[in-house]
């Protein structure tokens, strides 16, 4: 029914390309005036567009202008008129926005028939003549490939990009206009692999850059990021748009905040991450590189948004005490436990075996057996000898059926199977739990009966209250309760920790130890992820396991998920060759619809229904048979797995058969661009991980499309149908023959763990021997149906760290909107007042219900060193808002007072060293409440030119910037320690998120009284300390924290990323021309190039 309701109806996919037909339609009208112009009059479609952009907006424009221009002018502004002038200009920047989206639609047509017909003359000729304007000279002193002479430019239709000569051949073809339009309309184009995505991109990338407010272009490694940049740049640079990569530039650098600068930059998404976390470190303007987030293509888009959004960007530092750990200590006991475990788990399976033996079984020995297979399972469920004897004929069916009554009621008989271990594995969760019988054998190792009990917190607090003690003893008691419990919380978490480490994480499957260091392996790609770490202490747990270095812990400076960066643009699209099956979760989380776009030509790959064996063996034997057939017909074989461990089997079984192979993993990735390149020859056999090569076409040597084409086998079903996908979809691109097989046993990871038990069932009832399979189209959708599983339950993993993110973004917000007011001064004005009456507020709330008029005045002179404008009489009559907008409007009244006064006092000392001193730029200016002293950095002609003005500004800039810098590091430790502590709220029933939100609340509120009254009271009784210019000397900029301490990196969760090694480049690739310094300058100016454009080089 649901097929001929989709035939009858058409699929959403199908109705999405139907509605874009009209424009297609345009766009071919619009390519057929389009083609007829002379290069100069192409080109000048590019001013054309910008220009009707500009005077569509313009009304907008210059109101924003003038608004601007009023706030910079009229310094004594009311802080009202202020607000409203704000609220005005957010409105209009809303509006000019929405103008130029529309202006951006109607030029669509025109545009996108622009930067195909530039492909076709490209294509077409090997050079394009062109009259030549400044931005050719100035791309001609640095592109091979662009050349002057005279009044003419020269373009080329050869260049390099990715360190490898390239001759453009690509015109866009109609699906790719389809995709383009997708693109632009803020979705994801769903591209199977060969269709040009790269290409693609150009056409909405051209179009939103005509407006000049930037457009990125993420892709997943640093190489794609290069190569694309390269590639295509030239496209849009022929057309007067700047194009430019990050990856190229040193963070913090001008070079990278002019990459940004650029109408186009390419990029990877940690560094557009990263980059937005320094800025939000930055101490003066003109550290910032960023421009506000505009438009955003997302390459490999569910690798990102979806892969990667599990791992926490974090910028991070050096903290007190970060060696103190505790992982080396408890190891040898938890070692002992896992042994003890595992001993344990070896008897019950020979006690299983021998009850279920031979062939007349009792009952009550099926029953007994079933229960001793399932509390193995619990014990180990990863125990080979397990595995095996579960997929002998009826055993897999035996644990499930006892399993299901057991979890009858809530599980509540369950601690009949599970008492008698010393800890339970919940494989499909990831989890790991003791149970008493564990906690009694580590005990045992301590002379502390209570070492692994947490004590009661709310219980234990109210029996001291009880007592008949002094204050002071009370204290001491309730603090030592406190210490108790942070003692034993961590030595909790640390056992936990690296129990998961002893149980679920695998060497050379999750990670590999290479230069004595644990580094963790993609699991999609098989790369090894640099610089990324487990989160939580885990990372640490499995060096001790592996008897390396542990790590020192670090403090967190600044964090952000890539869901909550990438949710910042004002318009995000993506592209990728598998996004459908993802697309509920691309909706929830960024509202990104997904629109599958049709092939150019019909897909001819033969896939075939999964082969499913009972044991793993004998599906290996059954790879390496069809890998020989298919290499005995002159077919180049990609051979899939999931890990490195399969790989390397594979390769060794092949090896014994002398059959010639490449090898792709995590330990060999540096080899990535040879062997890929080598993939499609005839025989040629590449054993990979499933994604290997991502990016990058597998294209077909000669003979290989007569013999069949590339062959896929896949060795395992990930859990993920989108990475099956993506590795069937390495065969068969542009209509090529080629196709896909699927190996499957009972003993791999997801089928174990998630696949249906009606397939163990079905195979015994068949009476399935060794070294038989079945296939069929029914257990391809059982398996299928069991990744499904997968998937949600990983959803779920993702969403939740969401959620705690989504806490700390509130904050985060917050906190960086008050920094960039204080930045760039805007709003910086309305920010103190704001904090001035919040201050009010929680002073008067106080003293207020206890009507402590006496302590309310000495607290006003302590933090505001305000004279009390309310009598004691008003204080006892008024209520609190009235008493609160009064004490606001004196000290106000009186901040403003002091701070004309610094400025008038000021200005004659600037005057003298701004006449006297030309060459100072910036002044250092030191200011001190009495207590603490600060030096703020002013501009010296803006303080000379508006009277002293800049150097109250500077300081409210300089105190504000420093004391949330300060507070929200402060924070960020406490908000880590917090997540940490959360997680054995489990232990009481209760929700850990339910309990962060709460807590979280209360410490950002703590942290917001705190800064508004540090800030407000440094301002009020700050003093300056200036007599003569004598004492004014020059300063720098500040810069903050010293980046050389910070370290940037990722948590993993599940491991989830791309990223390509840095020494997988033996030597630099020059893609600029090598000109000699006497030379002349390519640019055509007639000068020498160390005079021209080779000034300073």
């Amino acid at each position: 029914m649901a097929t001929f309701l989709k035939k009858f109806f058409k699929t959403k996919s199908q109705r999405d390309v139907k509605s874009l037909l009209p424009e297609l339609s345009d766009i071919k009208a619009a390519y057929e005036v389009i083609k007829n112009l002379s290069n100069d009059e192409l080109r000048a479609k590019t001013t054309e567009f910008r220009k009707n952009i500009a005077d569509y907006i313009s009304d907008e424009e210059n109101r924003i202008a003038s608004l601007r221009k009023r706030l910079d002018e009229e310094y004594e502004m009311e802080i009202s008129e202020k607000e409203r002038i704000y609220k005005e200009l957010d409105e209009l920047e809303k509006t000019s926005y929405d103008k130029t989206q529309e202006m951006l639609n109607r030029i669509l047509p025109e545009a996108f028939a622009v930067v195909k017909e530039t492909a076709r003359r490209f294509k077409e000729n090997a050079k394009v003549e062109v009259t030549a304007n400044d931005f050719d000279r100035h791309l001609a002193a640095s592109r091979a490939n662009v050349e002057i002479n005279g009044d003419k430019a020269y373009y080329h239709n050869s260049w390099v990009a990715g360190g490898n000569k390239i001759t453009w051949d690509m015109v866009h073809y109609d699906v790719q206009l389809i995709g383009g339009m997708v693109l632009h309309q803020g979705k994801i184009a769903e591209m199977a692999t060969g269709e040009g995505k790269t290409l693609v991109a150009t056409l909405p990338v051209y179009l939103n850059a005509l407006p000049g407010k930037g457009v990125h272009i993420v892709t997943v490694n640093d190489y794609l990021a290069r190569r694309d940049s390269e590639w295509m740049g030239v496209l849009f640079e022929f057309h007067g748009l700047r194009v430019d990569c990050i990856d190229r530039h040193e963070p913090n650098s001008v070079a990278r905040r002019n990459a940004y600068q650029a109408e186009i930059t390419y990029g990877t998404n940690n560094e557009f991450g990263f980059d937005y976390l320094r800025d939000n470190m930055a101490r003066g303007v003109e550290d910032l590189v960023q421009r506000p987030h505009n438009f955003s293509i997302v390459d490999e888009v569910d690798s990102v948004l979806i892969d990667d959004a599990r791992t926490p960007l974090i910028i991070s530092g050096p903290t007190a005490m970060g060696d103190k750990q505790e992982f080396e200590e408890f190891k040898p006991e938890v070692q002992k436990l896992y042994n003890a475990q595992r001993t344990l788990v070896t008897k019950i399976l020979a006690d299983a075996k021998n009850l279920l033996g031979g062939t007349n079984i009792t009952s009550e020995n099926e029953k007994l057996g079933g229960e001793l297979l399932l509390r193995a399972h619990h014990g180990l469920p990863k125990n080979k000898p397990l595995i095996k004897f579960l997929s002998e004929p009826g055993m897999k069916a035996l644990l499930q059926k006892t399993e299901n009554f057991y979890m009858q009621e809530q599980s509540k008989h369950m601690h009949i199977i599970d008492d008698e271990l010393y800890f339970i594995i919940e494989e499909k969760n990831n989890s790991v739990q003791l149970t008493d019988k564990g906690i009694d054998l580590i005990t045992k190792a301590y002379d502390e009966p209570n070492f692994y009990i947490i004590p009661d917190m709310g219980a234990a607090v109210a029996e001291i209250e009880k007592l008949n003690l002094p204050e002071k003893e009370k204290i001491e008691r309730k603090n030592e309760l406190l210490q108790d419990f942070s003692i034993k919380s961590e030595r909790l978490h640390t056992i936990n920790q690296l129990l998961k480490a002893y149980t679920l994480f695998e060497l050379d499957i999750e990670y590999v130890v290479m230069d004595n260091k644990v580094k963790i392996v993609d699991e999609q790609t098989g790369r090894i992820l640099e610089g990324r770490r487990y989160s939580d202490g885990l990372h640490q747990a499995i060096e001790a396991k592996e008897n390396v270095k542990v790590e020192a812990a670090t403090q967190t400076y600044a964090t952000v998920t890539l869901q909550n960066y990438f949710r910042m643009y004002k318009k995000l699209s993506g592209m990728t060759g598998t996004a459908e099956t993802e697309a509920g979760e691309f909706w929830n989380i960024y509202k990104l619809d997904v629109v599958v776009i049709p092939t150019n030509k019909p897909i001819i790959r033969d896939d075939r229904e999964d082969l499913v064996y009972k044991t793993k063996r004998e599906k290996f034997n059954a790879v390496i048979n069809e890998i020989e057939e298919l290499i005995n017909h002159g077919r180049p074989v990609l051979v899939g797995t999931t890990s490195v461990e399969t790989s390397e089997l594979l390769s060794r079984m092949l090896s014994r058969k002398n059959v010639k192979h490449n090898v792709l993993n995590a330990k060999l990735h540096q080899k990535e661009a040879e062997v890929v390149l080598e993939a499609g020859k005839a025989g040629t056999v590449t054993i990979a991980t499933n994604m290997a090569g991502r990016g990058t076409d597998i294209k077909l040597g000669s003979g290989v499309k007569e013999a069949g084409g590339l062959a896929i086998i896949g060795t395992e079903r990930h859990e993920s149908r989108r990475v099956d996908r993506q590795l069937r979809g390495r065969a068969g691109r542009q209509g090529d023959p080629g196709s896909s097989q699927f190996f499957v046993s009972l003993e791999d990871d997801l089928m174990r763990m998630f696949g249906s038990d009606k397939i163990a069932r079905l195979m015994d009832r068949m009476g399935v021997k060794e070294g038989e399979m079945i296939q069929h189209s029914m257990i391809t959708k059982s398996i299928e149906r069991a990744q499904k599983k997968v998937e949600e339950n990983n959803f779920g993993i993702r969403k939740r760290l969401l959620e705690y993110d989504d806490v700390m973004n509130t904050q985060r917000e917050v906190i960086y909107g008050k920094r960039r007011n204080a930045l760039f001064g805007e709003r910086l004005s309305i920010d103190i007042s704001n904090m001035t009456y919040d201050l009010c507020e929680q002073i008067v709330a106080d003293y207020y219900d206890e009507r402590n008029f006496h302590g309310f005045n000495d607290t006003l002179i302590k933090t505001l060193l305000l004279d009390n404008p309310v009598t004691e009489k008003e204080f006892q009559s008024l209520n609190q808002h009235a008493i609160t907008q009064k004490l606001f409007e004196t000290s106000s009244k009186n901040y403003k007072e002091k701070s004309i006064t610094i400025a008038e006092r000021t200005y004659p000392i600037i005057k003298e060293v701004f006449e006297r001193e030309t060459r100072y730029e910036n002044i250092a200016i030191p200011i001190t409440d009495g207590i603490k002293s600060m030096q703020v950095v002013a501009n010296l002609q803006r303080a000379y030119e508006d009277k002293g003005r800049e150097v109250i500004t500077s300081i409210e800039k300089g105190i504000t910037l420093a004391i949330i810098d300060d507070s929200w590091k402060d924070h960020l430790r406490e908000m880590d320690e917090l997540k940490q502590s959360v997680q054995s709220a489990t232990y009481e029933q209760k929700d850990p998120l339910l309990i962060y939100k709460f807590e979280s609340f209360e410490l950002f509120k703590n942290l917001l009284q705190k800064t508004n009254r540090e800030i407000i009271s440094f301002l009020i009784k700050g003093k300056l300390p200036l007599q003569d210019a004598s004492n004014v000397h020059e300063a720098r900029t500040p810069k903050g924290i010293d980046n050389r301490q910070l370290k940037t990196g990722r948590t993993d969760m599940l491991s989830q990323a791309h990223r390509t090694s840095e020494q997988q480049v033996t030597q630099p690739i020059r893609v600029e021309k090598k000109i000699g310094r006497n030379d002349p300058c390519p640019c055509g100016s007639g000068k020498k190039y160390k005079q021209c454009h080779g000034r300073g080089a």
